[in-house]
């Protein structure tokens, strides 16, 4: 006495494919057969079959049914391991819902986090781009460092005369705006040096500097770009 392949499958609510498929792959054994030839499947292979589908409706990998093998304490070290995978998961999902509520609630816009949406609002459109790149290169405690810098920053009348700077200033132009702004800018990395610390990148200072330089070069125009390089040298003196 025994079932057919298509007895089984329909048992175990799984298809006559899946069952072959699981022959084919190593996750059952095969049956022995009738005089006529055909399959003669038994409880064991029923209670195997339903071992597999409660497996992967858990979210196992075939492979990973495979390597668990029959052992207990292999099963009960896989299934600790997915229950793990499973919780970060959940709070993976759980934050996201948070962050979709917060931008569903202030209308904030997708290409920031919501941490940084706020107080990148008052930007120019080179500066705004320029925080949502930053926010996917810096560590999160320096990325807060930023966020409090934009929030509690005053802009001054340099900055917007920067944000306007034409890429064909003059020398003379360049110069002044860069000596004005250095103060403000040498207050501001004092009083918030994580943003401004090659460390502070989560892919390392050579490739954080890297990808700051293509950044800046894509986002500015090159009176802009030259207004930087000065500041730059005057706080290089001033240290």
């Amino acid at each position: 006495m025994g079932w057919s392949t298509k007895e089984v499958a329909d048992l175990a609510g799984t298809t006559l494919k899946s069952v072959r498929h699981y022959h084919e792959v190593g996750l059952l054994d095969e049956p022995a057969r009738k005089g006529n030839g055909y399959k003669q499947y038994g409880v064991a292979h029923l209670v195997r079959l339903v071992q597999i589908k409660r497996l992967t409706g858990l979210g196992f990998s075939l492979a990973q049914i495979a390597a668990m093998g029959e052992s207990r304490d292999h099963q009960e070290e896989a299934l600790r391991t997915l229950d793990a995978e499973l919780a970060a998961s959940i709070d993976q999902l759980q934050r996201a819902r948070v962050e979709l509520a917060m931008i569903l609630r202030d209308a904030t816009p997708t290409d920031l986090p919501p941490e940084l949406a706020d107080a990148a609002e008052e930007l120019s459109t080179a500066d705004r781009t320029f925080v949502s790149f930053a926010s996917t290169i810096l560590t999160p405690t320096a990325l807060d460092a930023y966020g409090e810098l934009i929030r509690n920053a005053p802009r001054t009348p340099a900055d917007s005369e920067f944000d306007n700077l034409p890429a064909d200033a003059d020398e003379a132009t360049r110069a002044d705006l860069a000596a004005r702004m250095a103060p403000h800018v040498r207050e501001l990395t004092a009083r918030y040096p994580e943003p401004f610390d090659s460390a502070a990148a989560e892919i390392g200072p050579q490739r954080a500097a890297r990808a700051f330089h293509i950044a800046l070069t894509e986002l500015y125009n090159p009176a802009q770009l030259d207004v930087m390089r000065r500041i730059s040298l005057k706080l290089k003196k001033h240290n």
